[in-house]
């Protein structure tokens, strides 16, 4: 029996591109939750006290950060326009509304990781 040898390149490439789809899409939804005005984030960003443009801004941030990232020359720009709205997003939940900050935690090692692979392809 043989067995055929992935290059490393291939392995890098795939598991990136797989990465950057499901961190998108996560962005994407919770983006446009935003954006759509759905109650639980009216209510969070109310509670956040800084008004709801907020929210509009956020919201914004993440829907063009999740299409950066689908688009291999710009995926960079787009993760690492993440990284500090997850950052933001941690701190919130620990010491503004309170909360699990795991999603933003997880959202961050993501968007992390992506710029971090894009950056290494340079």
């Amino acid at each position: 029996m043989t067995t055929i040898a992935i290059p490393h390149s291939r392995t890098k490439a795939a598991f990136l591109w797989t990465l950057k789809i499901i961190t998108a899409a996560l962005f994407l939804m919770a983006g446009l939750s935003k954006l759509a005005g759905a109650a639980a984030m009216v209510q969070l960003f109310a509670a956040i006290g800084v008004g709801q443009w907020f929210r509009y801004v956020t919201g914004a941030i993440e829907v063009v950060a999740a299409a950066l990232l689908l688009v291999p020359a710009l995926a960079f720009f787009g993760a690492a326009l993440l990284i500090p709205t997850m950052v933001g997003a941690i701190f919130t939940h620990l010491f503004i509304v309170g909360g699990n900050p795991s999603m933003p935690i997880a959202l961050l090692a993501s968007a992390t990781a992506i710029a971090w692979m894009k950056w290494s392809e340079r």
